[in-house]
């Protein structure tokens, strides 16, 4: 089993920045391709980037490519994602998952989730 816990959300202004840090528990973190997900009141929950086991590969949504970066540290069984030139359409809850799909793009994916960090973006 893995446990995911989120930690670096906030508000942040428009054009800000905010580096969201998801550790993860367990020997077995690099087993799991990991992704973010996020969201918004009334809305279902959104992908918004995936990172492989060994952090080679990436995938992103459309509407975060070039603003945001997944990234990963497996000493420290931490995955990243790092959101520059941030939208108030960013905002939202922010979730990151495990799977053992490569670079899974839908929550039904995914097997292990964390309790999610709130992002807000005020303009």
């Amino acid at each position: 089993q893995v446990q995911l816990v989120e930690s670096g959300g906030g508000l942040v202004q428009a054009g800000g920045s905010l580096r969201l840090s998801c550790a993860a528990s367990g020997r077995t973190f690099s087993s799991y391709s990991m992704g973010w997900f996020r969201q918004a009141p009334g809305a279902g929950r959104e992908f918004v980037a995936a990172i492989t086991k060994n952090g080679r590969s990436t995938y992103y949504a459309d509407s975060v490519k070039g603003r945001f970066t997944i990234s990963r540290d497996s000493a420290k069984n931490t995955v990243y994602l790092q959101m520059n030139s941030l939208k108030p359409e960013d905002t939202a809850v922010y979730y990151c998952a495990a799977s053992t799909v490569v670079l899974a793009a839908t929550p039904s994916q995914y097997s292990y989730w964390g309790q999610g960090t709130q992002v807000t973006v005020s303009s």
